[in-house]
C-alpha cells in the first residue's frame, strides 16, 4: 500500500440556489405587508426575561420569542448572543407542527426605509433576499449556512453557497492561518473554529460571525488532530511524536481556552473519541500498537490496550455501545467494552485497514481498505462483518448522509454511494458512482485527516464533496446521476471541508430556534416565511445598547462594482466600489483616505493605492494584474477606523490574453 494512502494531513464554492416564493394571493400579501404590532412582553422567569408576539391566521398559530442566551440577562443587548424561537401551533387542536423548514430574516427596519419613497412591504423584502444579490442581505439572515474550506496554504476560505457570481467563486471571507492547518472542529453552536496549526504547535482560535482568528493557543508539539467532547467542555489535541513520552493528548478547556493536562499515551499519530456520555476518552497510538483509556473525570490514563501493530481506524458506536478500533498491519477490527475495559470480539479482515466510521445511528460502520479496493461494513448490533464490498481505485475516505454512505478513492475520480437501506439484507448492497472531478485525489501534493466531504445541512439528502486535485468543490442531490454544480478555488488547493449552520432548527415538536448574534441596537423586522402551510409574516423586535460595548454600530459596508472577474494579463482594470452604512444602507461619501491593498494570492506584489472618490459612495482604483493568478483587493481607511481585514475582499482572476472573450481582453476586463 502506498503510504499517500495515509497521509491525510481548503477551496472556495459558490452555488447558485434557485430562489422560490410561494404565489401567495392578495389577502396573503396584505396581510404580510403590515407588521406585527410591538412584541407583548410575556410572563418569564427573571433570569431569562424574553419578548413573545403571536400571530394566528388560516389555522395557524405562530409565535415568537427573542430572549438572551445568559440566564441572568434580562434583555437582548447589542453585540450579545439572542435565541430567536418560533413555536408553530394548529389553531384548531393546538398540535405541534412538526418536521417544518421554516426560514426567518432580521434586518433593521430602518434600513429598508432608506431604500425608496415608502418602505418595502414584507413580501418584497423576502423577495430581495430570496435572489442571492451579492450585497444585498440582510443584517441576519436565519437560514444560512456557509461553507469553511481549508486551503493547503495558511488560510481558509468562506462561502456563501446561495450566491453565486458568473460561475466564478465569490469568496464571503477568508480566514487567515499562522501556519497550514491540519485539522478542525466547530464549537458549541458553532460558535467557534478550532484549527491546528502543527508547524506552529498550536490551535488557531476563530470567530465564526466575524470570521477572524482571535487568538492562537499552545497545543503542544506537533498538534495534529483535534476533537471536541459531546458536551463541549474539552478540546481533545493529538501530539504526534516518534517519542511516546511526547506523543500523546493535549486537553483545553472549550470556554477559558486554558490547558489543562497533557497526557503521554504513546508514539505516532493519534484518533480520538469519546463514550458517549464522555466518561472516557479514547487515544489511538499508531506506532505504539495500543489504544490508551483515559477517565475525563480525573484526566488521567487507566489502561493501555494492546489491538495490533497499527491502529489506523477507530470509531464509538453509541448503538455498539463500543469502541472499533481497525488495524492495518493484521487487518484486525477490535471491539473494546468501555465497561470492563477488554476486547470483547475482533473481526478478522484484510490486511491494509485505513479510517473507520459509522452511521449517526451507530448501526452501521464502514472501514476502507486502500490496499484492496474493499471496504468492509460493520454491524454494530451484532459485532460481525456484514458485508465485503469491492469498491473504488485506492478508497481512504468514508462520510455518512442519512441514507447513504459516500466513499472517496485516491485513484479516481468518482465518489461511491452505498444505500444503508440495502445493508440489512443478506445480498450485497449496490454501488452506484458519480463524477466528482476530472482527476483522482491522489495526484494532489497531499491530503487532510479532516473530512473531504460533508452533508448538507437540513435535508441531509445532499453532499459537499472536495476533489483536492482539481482545487474544486461539488454540491451533490442524492438521486441525480451527477453533481448539480462544481466550483473552482483559484488561487489555493483545497483540502477539507466543513459547514456553519446558521439556520433554524427543530428543537422540540413545533419549537424552531435559531441562535444568533445581534451586531447592534435598533427595532428589527423579522420576516417569517414557511412554506406547507403558506405563511408570511413580519414581527418586530427591539434590541437595547449594550452599555458593555465600546461602540455596537457597523462601520461600512462594501460592494464591489464589477462583472466578470477574469481579468487579462499584462493589463491594469478599474475597479469600483460602493462605500455605505450598513444601518440605513446610505452612500458614504467624501472619504479623503480611501485606500486599497492588492497583492497576488501568495503574497506578492503587494501595494497599497489611494482610491478616487467619485460621489454617490462610489469609489475607484487602477490595478494592473501582471500574472496569471489570483489577486485579492482589500479597502481601508484610517479616517473611519476600517482596516484591510474589517470588510470582504474582492478576488481576480488574471488569465492569458487568448483565454479571455476578443471583446473583453481588448479592454482589459473593464467594467
Amino acid at each position: 500500500m502506498q503510504s499517500s494512502a495515509f497521509k491525510w494531513g481548503g477551496l472556495t464554492l459558490v452555488l447558485a440556489l434557485a430562489p422560490w416564493l410561494p404565489a401567495w394571493g392578495a389577502d396573503d400579501a396584505k396581510a404580510a405587508a403590515e407588521p406585527a404590532a410591538p412584541a407583548a412582553a410575556a410572563e418569564a422567569p427573571a433570569e431569562a426575561a424574553a419578548e413573545v408576539a403571536r400571530i394566528e391566521r388560516d389555522g395557524v398559530v405562530v409565535e415568537l420569542e427573542v430572549k438572551p442566551t445568559e440566564d441572568d440577562a434580562d434583555k437582548v443587548v447589542a453585540s450579545d448572543w439572542a435565541d430567536v424561537t418560533f413555536r408553530l401551533t394548529d389553531a384548531n387542536t393546538g398540535q405541534p407542527l412538526k418536521g417544518r423548514y421554516p426560514a426567518a430574516w432580521m434586518d433593521l427596519g430602518e434600513a429598508w426605509e432608506a431604500k425608496g419613497d415608502r418602505p418595502m412591504s414584507c413580501r418584497d423584502r423576502v423577495a430581495t433576499y430570496l435572489q442571492g444579490i451579492v450585497g444585498v442581505r440582510p443584517m441576519i439572515d436565519l437560514n444560512s449556512h456557509f461553507l469553511l474550506v481549508l486551503n493547503r496554504d495558511a488560510s481558509i476560505s468562506v462561502i456563501d453557497p446561495a450566491v453565486g457570481i458568473t460561475g466564478i467563486t465569490n469568496l464571503f471571507a477568508q480566514i487567515n492561518l499562522d501556519k497550514p492547518g491540519a485539522d478542525w472542529v466547530l464549537g458549541e453552536n458553532d460558535k467557534q473554529l478550532f484549527v491546528t496549526m502543527p508547524l506552529a504547535g498550536q490551535i488557531a482560535v476563530a470567530d465564526t460571525e466575524t470570521f477572524k482568528v482571535t487568538t492562537n493557543v499552545d497545543a503542544g508539539t506537533n498538534p495534529t488532530r483535534i476533537e471536541l467532547q459531546r458536551d463541549g467542555r474539552y478540546l481533545w489535541v493529538g501530539n504526534n511524536s516518534d517519542d511516546a513520552d511526547k506523543g500523546g493528548v493535549t486537553v483545553i478547556d472549550a470556554d477559558t481556552l486554558e490547558h489543562v493536562a497533557f497526557i503521554a499515551t504513546g508514539a505516532g499519530h493519534h484518533e480520538i473519541g469519546f463514550t458517549d456520555d464522555d466518561r472516557l476518552a479514547f487515544v489511538t497510538n499508531r506506532d505504539s500498537g495500543t489504544v490508551s483509556v483515559i477517565d475525563v473525570q480525573k484526566l488521567a490514563k487507566v489502561a493501555d490496550i494492546a489491538t495490533g501493530d497499527k491502529p489506523v481506524g477507530m470509531d464509538y458506536s453509541t448503538l455498539g455501545q463500543a469502541l472499533y478500533v481497525a488495524d492495518a498491519r493484521d487487518g484486525v477490527i477490535s471491539v473494546i467494552d468501555p465497561k470492563t475495559l477488554e476486547i470483547r470480539a475482533r473481526l478478522q479482515t484484510v490486511p491494509g485497514l485505513g479510517p473507520l466510521r459509522f452511521s449517526k445511528d451507530g448501526r452501521w460502520g464502514v472501514v476502507v481498505n486502500p490496499a484492496e479496493n474493499q471496504v468492509f461494513v460493520i454491524d454494530a448490533s451484532s459485532d460481525a462483518i456484514a458485508h465485503k464490498i469491492n469498491i473504488g481505485k485506492q478508497p481512504f475516505h468514508v462520510s455518512f448522509t442519512r441514507s447513504f454512505a459516500y466513499i472517496r478513492s485516491l485513484g479516481t475520480a468518482d465518489v461511491a454511494l452505498i444505500p444503508l437501506s440495502e445493508l440489512d439484507l443478506e445480498e450485497l448492497p449496490p454501488a452506484t458512482y458519480i463524477p466528482a472531478g476530472q482527476r483522482p485525489p491522489g495526484l494532489a501534493a497531499d491530503l487532510s485527516i479532516a473530512d473531504s466531504i460533508v452533508p448538507s445541512v437540513k435535508e441531509g439528502a445532499a453532499a459537499y464533496i472536495v476533489n483536492q486535485a482539481d482545487g474544486t468543490v461539488h454540491y451533490y442531490m442524492e438521486g441525480m446521476g451527477a453533481p448539480m454544480g462544481a466550483f473552482r478555488n483559484y488561487g489555493h488547493e483545497a483540502r477539507a471541508i466543513e459547514i456553519v449552520d446558521r439556520s433554524l432548527a427543530e428543537q422540540a415538536p413545533g419549537v424552531y430556534t435559531g441562535r444568533v448574534k445581534v451586531p447592534v441596537e435598533g427595532t428589527y423586522d423579522i420576516a417569517f416565511m414557511m412554506d406547507t402551510p403558506r405563511f408570511l409574516h413580519c414581527f418586530t423586535t427591539v434590541v437595547e445598547p449594550n452599555p458593555d460595548a465600546k461602540a455596537t454600530t457597523a462601520k461600512l459596508a462594501v460592494e464591489y462594482q464589477i462583472g466578470d472577474r477574469r481579468v487579462a494579463v499584462g493589463e491594469r482594470v478599474t475597479v469600483r466600489f460602493r462605500m455605505t452604512n450598513p444601518r440605513t444602507s446610505l452612500p458614504v461619501s467624501d472619504i479623503d483616505d480611501m485606500t486599497v491593498m492588492f497583492y497576488r494570492s501568495d503574497g506578492r506584489g503587494r501595494q497599497v493605492l489611494p482610491a478616487k472618490a467619485l460621489g454617490d459612495g462610489v469609489y475607484e482604483v487602477e490595478v494592473a494584474v501582471a500574472s496569471a493568478s489570483t489577486w485579492y483587493l482589500f479597502v481601508g481607511s484610517s479616517s473611519q477606523e476600517l482596516s484591510f481585514s474589517d470588510l470582504p475582499f474582492l478576488s481576480l482572476m488574471g488569465m492569458p490574453p487568448s483565454a479571455l472573450p476578443d471583446a473583453q481582453a481588448s479592454t482589459g476586463g473593464r467594467p
